[in-house]
């Protein structure tokens, strides 16, 4: 289903009845101009939704439904009993044109304010959502890019692809396996004899080439992640404007990797070193970020003069495929950029990249399990290795903090791509004199989130990428609430919208027995936890056994130092809660992996550094 309106929980009171009668008048109004318009019918619906500890007054928010609609029946939909938190009406309907603007108009704040405990979102069939490319032949359907060329796998085997909001199919993938990686492997080999001896001058013009093509075609790369990822079309714009800069970036980085002179202590030997290109390189992507993790991968090692096979994800191949095909049209050599997609074989296929001996680094962003895993199967041929894995990041609000800012930081943190980022929020401890403001400032923004399809205007979270994630995000939330935490906001499922849809979440009195303490839960669940003193919250924050990111906000100078100094991360945010940006090193310390993306570091990790020393240099001069 499709929102096109919703409204945040209010509380009724003695406003109830004049409510009710406000809106009896503008329906009979509505009505009269429907009825002389004659407008056709759409197919819709209205959803109300409500805690169960409010399930008595369910009958009221079903008489304003009926006073607007009084010939429209209405019916209870079946609840998970096990959840204990939500109740929910639905009223299957179809409206006329001019009925769905009475509904935009019961669905605001200001008209819904004297409906108790009410979450409304009106809703259609979102078949019609799909996107409409500028330039249809960036979907790339059914193949593979391999040396070159758009090929279909060896197997002829493909998988679908459906868009998360809707379960509607976007298309069909190439399914790659072992052969299809060892023929991209052998491309890449092949074209890095000749790539490497390229100068960094012209490596860099086929990188910003690249980069200005992906700036012209950027509502469609834009359009693609939305479709497949689900994100919504501003944060899809966002990450393609992203993913492009790290092309640019390491543009100005190629000509740029200096060697160093270093005075030996012998007086008859020089010494110095160059940086040499490691080889063929192994990128294995996650879908989370479709676009900007491919070429925060490739373009350092294409800076570098190294080529690579980009192992896309299965959930989101076509974003990856539609790079392929810029690639292609920038001029990069064939066999230089190879990008195959996966589903079933993607086991099979990350293990070719990872003891084939002819793949000379592996770059991996997901998981830390798969990082473990991928970082054995390195081991038989000790390949140069960078990880981006999972993170628990903690975010600390002290009492000196700028609240407002701290709880703008804490939304964008916590909650940016519906909090399917491995640098999210997932930890929020709030000192204790401010926690109750706080609170109130955080969850008055969540209510005004608008959950739906991405293409939606309007809509400001998304869905979660398959029902697994639905299911680990309310199992955070059942945990918690078992043990004492309680619900401010959401907590549960979307049905309504759609089989991967999940409320914006917010849990206060959390602590440390509960799971998401100690579990990445990757999905909008906040869990707002009160703490003491700064001791106390840093050793919370460090009781981790993965350490990608952590943030605080305070306005004490020496405490900034203090704290930076000790969270056991390998990002900081200080008064800030995005971290994300091409010329700072992004990678963690602990279970959370090593290595670094983005920046001046960046390209390091696609280099080696070969030493060279002259001997015999010390002769006198020749007379």
């Amino acid at each position: 289903m499709r929102p096109v309106a919703t409204a945040p929980r209010a509380t009724g009171g003695a406003t109830d009845s004049r409510g009710r009668q406000s809106l009896r008048s503008a329906v009979r109004e509505e009505l009269q101009l429907q009825s002389r318009l004659k407008s056709p019918a759409l197919p819709f619906c209205i959803c109300i939704r409500q805690p169960s500890d409010l399930r008595s007054k369910s009958s009221q928010s079903r008489a304003v439904i009926s006073a607007a609609f009084p010939k429209r029946p209405t019916q209870r939909a079946a609840v998970d009993s096990a959840t204990r938190t939500t109740h929910s009406v639905f009223c299957p309907l179809t409206f006329t044109a001019v009925e769905m603007a009475l509904l935009q108009r019961i669905a605001a704040q200001s008209t819904l304010r004297f409906v108790p405990a009410v979450s409304m979102t009106l809703a259609r069939n979102a078949s019609t959502m799909a996107p409409k490319l500028n330039d249809p032949s960036l979907l790339k359907q059914n193949v593979n890019y391999i040396n070159g060329q758009f090929v279909p796998s060896i197997s002829g085997k493909t998988f679908k692809v459906t868009d998360p909001s809707t379960g509607e199919l976007v298309g069909t993938s190439a399914e790659a396996d072992v052969d299809d990686t060892k023929s991209a492997i052998e491309a890449a080999a092949e074209a890095f004899k000749t790539f490497r001896t390229q100068t960094g001058r012209e490596r860099a013009k086929l990188l910003r080439k690249w980069f200005d093509l992906m700036n012209e075609n950027a509502d469609d790369i834009a359009k693609l992640i939305t479709w497949e990822n689900g994100k919504p079309i501003a944060d899809a714009k966002g990450e393609t404007a992203y993913a492009a800069n790290f092309f640019e970036w390491f543009s100005e980085e190629a000509p740029r990797t200096y060697g160093d002179t270093i005075p030996s202590s012998l007086a008859a030997n020089r010494v110095w070193t160059v940086k040499e290109p490691v080889g063929v390189c192994g990128l294995i992507t996650p879908w989370n970020f479709p676009a900007a993790m491919i070429t925060r991968k490739i373009g350092p090692a294409l800076a570098a003069g190294c080529t690579v096979v980009c192992k896309a994800p299965g959930e989101t191949p076509f974003t990856a495929l539609a790079l392929a095909e810029l690639a292609h049209r920038a001029g990069i050599p064939k066999g230089v950029v190879n990008i195959i997609a996966s589903l079933e074989n993607t086991p099979a296929v990350g293990k070719e990249l990872t003891t084939s001996p002819i793949v000379k680094k592996v770059s991996f962003t997901g998981s830390t399990g798969v990082g473990k895993l991928l970082m054995s199967q390195s081991s038989s041929t000790l390949k140069k290795l960078s990880l981006e894995l999972g993170g628990n990041a903690p975010f600390i609000v002290f009492d000196d903090a700028e609240l407002d800012a701290a709880v703008a930081g804490a939304i964008a943190s916590k909650f940016r791509s519906s909090g399917q980022t491995c640098v999210c929020a997932n930890r929020i401890y709030v000192q204790r004199g401010i926690y109750d403001q706080f609170v109130t400032k955080f969850v008055e923004k969540v209510k005004a989130f608008k959950v739906g399809n991405g293409f939606e205007e309007g809509v400001t979270h998304g869905p979660l990428i398959h029902d697994r994630a639905i299911d680990k995000v309310q199992k955070h939330v059942d945990d918690a609430v078992s043990k004492g935490a309680k619900l401010l906001v959401g907590g549960q499922a979307l049905p309504d919208l759609g089989s991967n849809f999940f409320q914006p979440t917010v849990l206060r009195d959390m602590t440390v027995d509960m799971a998401i303490a100690s579990e990445e839960t990757f999905g909008p669940l906040a869990g707002l936890f009160p703490f003491e003193t700064e001791a106390d919250v840093v050793a919370m924050a460090n009781k981790s056994d993965v350490g990608l990111a952590g943030y605080f906000f305070s306005r004490d100078l020496e405490r900034v130092y203090r704290v930076a100094e000790s969270l056991e991360v390998g990002m900081v945010g200080v008064n800030t809660g995005i971290i994300s940006d091409v010329a700072s090193p992004f990678g963690g310390v602990k279970e959370s992996g090593f290595g670094r993306e983005g920046s001046k570091y960046g390209i390091a990790e696609y280099q080696t550094t070969k030493m060279i020393t002259f001997g015999g240099m010390n002769k006198p001069l020749q007379s």
